[in-house]
């Protein structure tokens, strides 16, 4: 373990793949903590807070995508999601469970290095904070929204294409333009599948606020999405 630089929780069963994993990382000057379960890196959390999550889909005992989902109830920590499966319906279930990426194993070591630290490089992007649009503002914190009043917590990747698509109000944003906002880059498998579950989620989110006004963020046949600029109005 190198002595300075980002805290990775890496979690997975196969001593041979923990391996792999930690040399990634440790070539983008990060520290890490190894855990074989679910259970044990959940234990761990109560105690430190990591930078980053690396999370196996398949662990014995409670799964990878669950602990996906707790951690993401209690804090805003990206994680990346590694699995065997690489079919649509999976990668869904991964997003669906709030996971800032997906990679399919087997899978280069350089990759994961590199997607590693764009996460934590978007992670402490603070563009377009403050930005307004009728009663909808983003929030400086960088990971809430503010909605007639009301205050809203997103995901990182909610928060940055929430963020892109209040930039041009009532202007379509296309999925490639949506996808480098939220995610650094657009060549990944499933990127569509990626913005339609952060998309939904996020009109979830902000409809719930403001159910009279309908819903918010307005879907483009065959080009993307747009922000409507006359909310609250």
């Amino acid at each position: 373990m190198v002595d300075a630089g980002p805290l990775a929780f890496v979690v997975d069963d196969e001593p041979a793949m923990l391996d792999i994993i930690t040399f990634a990382l440790q070539t983008q000057g990060m520290r890490f903590e190894s855990f074989r379960s679910a259970e044990a890196a959940w234990s761990a959390l109560q105690v430190t807070r990591p930078d980053l999550i690396v999370l196996d889909v398949m662990l014995p005992g409670i799964s990878g995508v669950t602990l996906c989902r707790r951690i993401k109830a209690n804090w805003d920590i990206p994680i990346i999601l590694l699995t065997a499966k690489g079919e649509p319906a999976d990668r869904i279930e991964g997003l669906e469970a709030e996971a800032d990426d997906y990679i399919v194993k087997p899978f280069h070591p350089r990759e994961l290095a590199l997607r590693a630290q764009r996460l934590l490089k978007n992670g402490g992007d603070s563009t377009r904070l403050g930005t307004v649009v009728g009663t909808v503002q983003l929030d400086p914190s960088g990971v809430e929204v503010v909605i007639a009043g009301t205050r809203i917590a997103l995901t990182s990747n909610e928060f940055k294409v929430l963020s892109a698509l209040m930039t041009q109000p009532n202007v379509p944003l296309g999925f490639n333009r949506l996808l480098t906002a939220g995610w650094g880059d657009i060549d990944r498998l499933g990127g569509r599948e990626m913005i339609k579950t952060t998309v939904y989620r996020l009109r979830h989110k902000l409809d719930a606020a403001v159910p009279e006004s309908g819903q918010l963020v307005e879907s483009v046949r065959g080009t993307g999405y747009l922000l409507r600029g006359t909310v609250g109005a």
